[in-house]
């Protein structure tokens, strides 16, 4: 029999997703798998549903815990959990029907040689379910610096702790960050420096909803800021471990500034939040001469210092018109 495969799910008030996404759980082509939902608190119907999947298939396991937030239900799932190799899904998002098989697969076409697979999202615009694969249906064996290098350039490679199937051995004393957003940049590049080789298939899989009002797409509040600290915690700890790479998690790092002032751009006449939008450009731009000389350095990148070096207003209007166009 095919091993054991926990899959991870956290829940919190997401009555309107979570029948779609244990749907694509249960109908897996994989089925030696245990499907662990942890209830981070939830005070709408979430917990109630996921009683009545229970109910019907014994493979679902229910937990529930007072809400303390994403990591520390991923954190929870992975203490109840017994399969030999372990996936999450979050509770929103939805798999494909072959989501354990492929990258157990990919594991299997190796001999196993590798302890972690990796696969694509497909983003999901929720307003209009327009689909972008990020992928190239391609597959790779990488070692687990290349991945990392990947990873701090946008190249296929993402930060996310989904669309990931690895030993249960690479979780050992890993700990998500409790408290803090952002935590799959502090937390998912340790998987890469545990393995040496990763199974890459680029294949979407994992379908991401992109919607209002999420992690990344809500309303700023200081606590966006963690996205800054949980990148050069990463960072750290890769320039520690590979030197060579400090120019592509320093362009991680740029990137995180950028990201978060993009989050910033329809604050208005909030004195705290110019004095943050000040700091981050002069991050950004004492970095500029780095990150340009860097001939890995993606046209996006290049594109925002172009638009940020003809004012903010226009660096804002140039940025809003892309959404408009990617939406």
């Amino acid at each position: 029999m095919n091993p054991l495969v926990s899959v991870i799910i956290p829940v919190y008030n997401v009555e309107k997703y979570l029948r779609r996404c244990l749907n694509s759980v249960i109908d897996q082509e994989y089925k030696n798998i245990e499907i662990i939902l942890v209830n981070d608190g939830s005070t709408d119907n979430s917990l109630e549903i996921a009683i009545s999947y229970k109910e019907k298939d014994k493979r679902i396991k229910v937990f529930s815990q007072e809400n303390q937030g994403l990591s520390a239900a991923r954190n929870m799932g992975l203490d109840k959990s017994h399969g030999e190799y372990i996936t999450f899904i979050d509770s929103d998002d939805y798999v494909s029907k072959d989501y354990v098989s492929y990258m157990f697969n990919l594991l299997k076409k190796h001999n196993f040689k590798s302890p972690l697979a990796i696969a694509s999202l497909m983003d999901v615009f929720e307003k209009n379910d327009k689909k972008i694969n990020t992928g190239n249906n391609k597959e790779y064996t990488w070692s687990g610096k290349k991945c990392i290098e990947k990873m701090c350039y946008h190249d296929l490679v993402d930060t996310c702790a989904y669309a990931k199937l690895g030993k249960r051995e690479l979780y050992k004393n890993f700990c998500f960050p409790i408290g803090k957003l952002f935590e799959d940049i502090g937390s998912t590049y340790r998987l890469f420096e545990r393995s040496a080789t990763v199974e890459c298939g680029f294949k979407p899989i994992y379908f991401y909803n992109i919607r209002k009002n999420s992690i990344t797409t809500g309303e700023f509040s200081a606590k966006k800021l963690d996205l800054l600290e949980m990148t050069d915690k990463m960072a750290r700890s890769v320039n520690e471990k590979y030197p060579d790479l400090t120019s592509a998690t320093l362009r991680r790092q740029v990137y995180a500034r950028f990201s978060t002032l993009n989050q910033t751009l329809n604050v208005k006449n909030n004195p705290e939040v110019s004095s943050i939008r000040r700091s981050l450009i002069s991050y950004i731009n004492k970095n500029k001469k780095a990150i340009l000389s860097n001939n890995n350095t993606p046209t996006r990148d290049r594109l925002a210092y172009m638009s940020l070096s003809l004012g903010f207003g226009f660096y804002k209007f140039s940025w809003l018109v892309y959404l408009k166009l990617k939406k």
